[in-house]
C-alpha cells in the first residue's frame, strides 16, 4: 500500500519532467515575484516567443532545480508548457546561459534597466516574436554590465527601440 507522501513526490516529480509538446526557447528574465508561498512568476523576453509569463513550481524551496538560475536579467535556455486557459504557462527547465554580476551591485544600473523593461512592455504586445527588441535589450544588458556609460547606453537603447518599431526615423 502506497501512501499519499509517496504518491506526491512522484506525482511532482512527473509534472517537472518535460514532454515533447513542450517549447524550448532563450530568454532574458525581465521581472520576477511571488505567487505563492513556493512559486515564483517569471516574465521572460524571448526572440521566438516573444514576452511570455511561467510559473516556476516549487522554485522557492531549498532543494529546487530552479534555485539560483531565476534572477533579473538572467540569460536563459528554459522549456515550458502553454497553458489552454491562461497567459501563465508553466515552466519545466532552466539552463542558466549568462548571468550578469555587476547588475547586482550597482542600483543605478538596474534602474536603468527598470526603464528600459518598461518602454519595451508598455510598447509591444505578449506573445508575439520579438527579435530586434531582445537583440537591443541583450546589448544594453551586456555594456552596462561591462562598465558602460549609463548615460549614454539608455539613450542609444531609447533611439534603436522606437526606430526599431518605426516610431523615429
Amino acid at each position: 500500500r502506497k501512501t499519499r507522501a509517496a504518491f506526491r513526490r512522484r506525482s511532482s516529480h512527473r509534472r517537472r519532467e518535460c514532454w515533447p509538446m513542450d517549447e524550448r526557447a532563450t530568454g532574458l528574465v525581465l521581472r520576477v515575484f511571488s505567487l505563492t508561498e513556493t512559486s515564483l512568476v517569471v516574465h521572460w523576453l524571448s526572440p521566438v516567443a516573444g514576452r511570455i509569463g511561467t510559473v516556476a513550481k516549487g522554485a522557492r524551496r531549498l532543494k529546487s532545480p530552479f534555485r539560483g538560475k531565476l534572477d533579473l536579467f538572467h540569460l536563459a535556455e528554459f522549456s515550458f508548457r502553454r497553458s489552454r486557459r491562461s497567459e501563465l504557462h508553466t515552466l519545466c527547465e532552466v539552463s542558466l546561459t549568462e548571468s550578469f554580476p555587476n547588475l547586482r551591485t550597482d542600483v543605478d544600473l538596474l534602474d536603468c534597466l527598470a526603464r528600459a523593461t518598461k518602454l519595451l512592455t508598455r510598447s509591444t504586445e505578449e506573445q508575439t516574436p520579438l527579435q530586434a527588441e531582445f537583440d537591443l535589450l541583450l546589448e544594453l544588458v551586456r555594456r552596462l554590465n561591462g562598465g558602460g556609460a549609463v548615460e549614454f547606453w539608455p539613450r542609444v537603447f531609447a533611439a534603436k527601440f522606437l526606430v526599431s518599431a518605426g516610431q523615429a526615423a
